[in-house]
């Protein structure tokens, strides 16, 4: 069994006072378990107090964002390398980056290359939107967005990457609707065939899949009993530390049931 990966996502939640008071409630309440990593990533202004407060023998910090040029002239930007001693990993082509900013394949490729390249895991978001799943473009769409992510890794730089499979039409930032256990599988299969196609089985079978889409502490036992999902991404939820513990001890408890 691997460790299981929890990742709370706080999106753009909280000043750097709030996410101090949410680190000290989680502090309190989370248990430090060998079986599962718990990931913490809050907005960039919060990211340097917050690893100055934090447990690492509890908690991991990932950033929601950087950027893929190591330094120069990008006024309003932070990159990979200004991030590299702070942080062990990075969300990377999230589908709000990819809606609302207009990330493309190359910008999130590239991004994902940056982080490698810097010493963080990339946590490379992929995911199809309501129209791509009607229109039955669900392969094509999770092919492209990880095979184009994954472009310039070796093999060794495989194992220090997550995927994080968030279908758009299962968020509740977009009114979603929960995904089906048949449906999450049959994309994480998906995620594993095209990984062993360009990298073969061995690294398939040993790529992180974690699962992101109405996560909360009522849905969490469902998902991690669903076969291939290492672990959880939750957005609201870890705003909430009664939530977001419920979650990290349902990852506990779905090993050791």
């Amino acid at each position: 069994m691997k460790q299981i990966l929890i990742i709370g996502n706080w999106k753009m939640h909280l000043n750097v006072h709030e996410s101090s008071v949410l680190v000290k409630r989680l502090s309190d309440n989370i248990r430090i378990y060998r079986d599962v990593e718990v990931v913490l990533a809050p907005p960039s202004l919060s990211l340097y107090s917050v690893s100055k407060e934090i447990d690492r023998r509890k908690f991991h910090l990932a950033a929601q964002n950087a950027y893929f040029k190591d330094e120069g002239a990008f006024t309003g930007e932070v990159s990979f390398t200004m991030l590299r001693e702070m942080v062990e990993y990075a969300l990377i082509g999230h589908s709000e980056r990819r809606i609302y900013f207009q990330e493309d394949l190359p910008t999130i490729r590239d991004k994902v290359a940056s982080a490698i390249r810097n010493g963080i895991k990339p946590v490379l978001c992929i995911g199809e939107t309501k129209q791509e799943k009607d229109n039955g473009e669900t392969k094509q769409v999770i092919h492209d967005q990880l095979t184009t992510a994954l472009a310039d890794l070796t093999a060794e730089e495989l194992e220090n990457i997550v995927v994080a499979y968030e279908p758009v039409w299962a968020i509740s930032t977009f009114q979603g609707t929960l995904a089906k256990p048949d449906e999450i599988k049959s994309v994480i299969d998906l995620i594993r065939h095209n990984v062993s196609e360009l990298y073969g089985k061995n690294a398939a079978d040993k790529l992180k899949v974690i699962y992101g889409g109405s996560v909360d502490d009522q849905t969490a036992p469902g998902y991690l009993a669903i076969e291939g999902v290492n672990g959880l991404l939750p957005g609201s939820a870890s705003l909430n530390y009664k939530k977001f513990t419920g979650i990290v001890e349902a990852a506990h408890n779905h090993i050791h049931r």
